[in-house]
């Protein structure tokens, strides 16, 4: 193969990641938010409903039910608010991966007692998770926002001459 050949199939290459990316940040964006809002109503919900009523559907103790509530409110807030602010932005592949965690759990717990078919929808809640924990940090991570270098330095100065 020539060296023209090569180069020209490498300018295609980056010409078809950088079209992609946009297309999977979009992606990326619209399951980060309504998972967001998924979880949030499954959290807040643990913590609505009465222990008695919750424990009728799901084995599991009512304390251990409310744990898994306040992790699926704080990994809706983890989905969204670090990329959406973008300070700590590697915070929501943990939030999601987090969530794939929980999602795990409740779809063996799902299928142990019942029949299989109800497993399906945690499982592919935890699919779309794991999407977004594998999108944000391989395929399309977001920066954290840049620091204002000067005026750090301007502030400390102001500072000493307070001082």
């Amino acid at each position: 193969m020539s060296a023209t050949l090569r180069r020209n199939e490498g300018v295609r290459k980056e010409n078809a990641s950088r079209t992609r990316t946009p297309k999977v940040g979009v992606a990326l964006w619209t399951v980060q938010l309504l998972l967001a809002l998924l979880f949030l109503f499954a959290g807040t919900m643990k913590f609505v409903m009465p222990v008695a009523e919750m424990t009728k559907q799901i084995p599991l103790p009512g304390l251990f039910l409310h744990f898994i509530g306040a992790c699926e409110v704080a990994g809706a807030f983890g989905l969204v608010l670090p990329s959406l602010l973008r300070i700590r932005p590697q915070l929501t592949p943990l939030a999601a991966a987090g969530l794939v965690i929980i999602m795990a759990g409740a779809t063996i717990i799902t299928a142990a007692i019942g029949p299989v078919a109800p497993a399906a929808m945690p499982l592919v809640v935890g699919l779309l998770a794991g999407f977004v924990c594998y999108g944000r940090t391989r395929i399309a991570p977001i920066a954290a926002r840049r620091r204002n270098v000067t005026r750090r330095a301007v502030d400390k100065e102001a500072i000493r001459q307070i001082a």
